[in-house]
């Protein structure tokens, strides 16, 4: 309805709540999927998803999965707010001139992508040094004539130190290197995403004002969230390439979005921007799907409601 009100501390608690249990069930698949989209032509380790997980479980153990978790999880409760309460936000006062027509989702969408940048970039940042540092380490045992002569063998660095040493030389600007390719990516992601997600939720609703099932906005959340993955793969796999600092010696280094995309193109082909594909749809599809169940059956809204019922609007 277009007069409804929304709770907006509500509306960042049921993100945050969404985001720490969707990334806790996807994140070693996420994990393959970085490691997948940094191999290059000349230095591939990994030939699947599954190969992937398994050579990181022999070399790393159950743990070696999770690297880079500990930032996911203290940075996705802010992302994961802002992207879903940004969107109802800006779906609530687009709908108070008339009705919410799909140019209209799609602004909505778009407003909300481009506001969760501010925590998903140096999110994204410091969590692909985390996943891909095990993929250099094996690199080196493996594959030693891809690496550089006299390169010392050092210790994976924790997300506490990549920090300090990305301000230390490069300032706040470290943090957000990436930016332009992560806009790229979660500005169109979330234009295709909310609207798609909205209509088919809205076909399993029960009556014209009723809510629609859980299990309809589990699998509206999962059928978007994979669409808008595959679609926007491409920009991701040009957004993980620029924010990785360690590479092995043969593999090729870019200095912005054009470059990156002419230099995948000419040694690897247009392919290359599907890699990571499979496991990028794996990964959105069950963390949107958890997150917006989380968010209609509005878990803060019921949480809220016994600190004070009168301040909470439904």
């Amino acid at each position: 309805m277009a007069d409804k009100q929304i709770s907006l501390p509500a509306k960042l608690i049921n993100g945050g709540i969404a985001g720490l249990i969707g990334v806790t069930c996807v994140f070693p698949i996420d994990l393959a999927k970085t490691r997948l989209q940094n191999q290059q032509n000349g230095c591939r380790l990994y030939t699947s998803m599954s190969d992937c997980l398994i050579k990181t479980i022999r070399s790393e153990g159950y743990f070696g999965m999770y690297r880079g978790a500990a930032v996911n999880l203290t940075l996705v409760t802010p992302e994961k707010a802002i992207k879903l309460a940004a969107n109802d936000f800006f779906r609530h006062h687009l709908s108070k001139d008339g009705k919410l027509t799909l140019l209209k989702e799609m602004l909505a969408g778009c407003g909300a992508g481009t506001c969760q940048v501010i925590v998903t970039t140096p999110m994204e940042m410091l969590k692909i040094q985390l996943q891909d540092a095990g993929r250099i380490a094996a690199q080196r045992k493996l594959m030693p004539e891809m690496v550089a002569a006299g390169t010392v063998e050092t210790k994976s660095p924790t997300a506490m130190q990549l920090t300090r040493e990305l301000f230390r030389e490069k300032g706040i600007a470290g943090l957000y290197k990436g930016l332009g390719a992560t806009l790229l990516r979660d500005v169109p992601f979330s234009i295709i995403y909310f609207p798609l997600f909205a209509n088919l939720n809205n076909l399993g609703k029960r009556g014209v004002d009723g809510p629609a099932p859980f299990y309809v906005s589990f699998i509206s959340g999962c059928l978007a969230g994979s669409t808008a993955a595959v679609a926007v793969n491409p920009v991701d796999v040009i957004k993980t390439r620029l924010q990785s600092l360690n590479r092995g010696s043969t593999e090729d280094t870019y200095s912005g979005v054009t470059d990156c995309i002419r230099k995948i193109l000419r040694n690897e082909g247009p392919s290359a921007f599907l890699k990571g594909a499979y496991c990028r749809a794996l990964v959105i599809a069950p963390l949107f799907g958890i997150a917006q169940v989380i968010y209609f059956l509005g878990v803060a809204e019921y949480l809220l409601s016994f600190l004070d019922p009168g301040n909470v609007l439904m």
